[in-house]
């Protein structure tokens, strides 16, 4: 089985619009696909680059909510941006999910102009996974979702 989900699509919105978008975890509710984010805490603006933190309330089914630390890992001005997130603090849901440490996932999104567009990748990693009942609750967000997630971005950008 593959550890990462990777989805591409053109949407209709500039690489510059999907950046500032993306780089906006408070706009990260508008396009979420699976359904899982409730808002960003905090406010906090903008993330600026690699090592930014930002906080997103979460809830999901058989987990009820939780909270989320995104670090930004990747961070390439109207190219490519990306976060991993982890469970903050990391014991949160210990009675639901005993000792798993969940961490080690990556979203990441290339964007490349394409005519009046801009061609999105979405990649969706597992691989640095490194607790291995975390690793088999795996993929959590599905294609069909990531997809959805690149078709709201789009819209919302333009």
């Amino acid at each position: 089985m593959s550890d990462q989900i990777k989805v591409t699509r053109t949407v209709d919105a500039g690489p510059e619009q999907l950046f500032a978008l993306l780089a906006d975890p408070a706009r990260h509710t508008e396009i979420d696909g699976a359904g899982m984010l409730r808002g960003v805490e905090g406010g906090g603006g903008s993330v600026t680059g690699v090592g930014d933190q930002f906080f997103m309330n979460m809830d999901q089914e058989g987990l009820g909510e939780y909270r989320m630390r995104n670090t930004v890992t990747v961070y390439e001005e109207n190219r490519a941006i990306g976060w991993a997130p982890e469970l903050y603090p990391l014991d949160a849901l210990k009675d639901k999910i005993g000792d798993i440490e969940p961490k080690g996932h990556t979203y990441t999104w290339e964007l490349e102009p394409s005519g009046s567009g801009t061609r999105v990748t979405q990649t969706y990693d597992w691989s640095k996974v490194t607790d291995e009942g975390f690793r088999g609750l795996f993929p959590r967000v599905s294609e069909e979702q990531l997809v959805e997630t690149i078709e709201r971005a789009g819209r919302a950008a333009t």
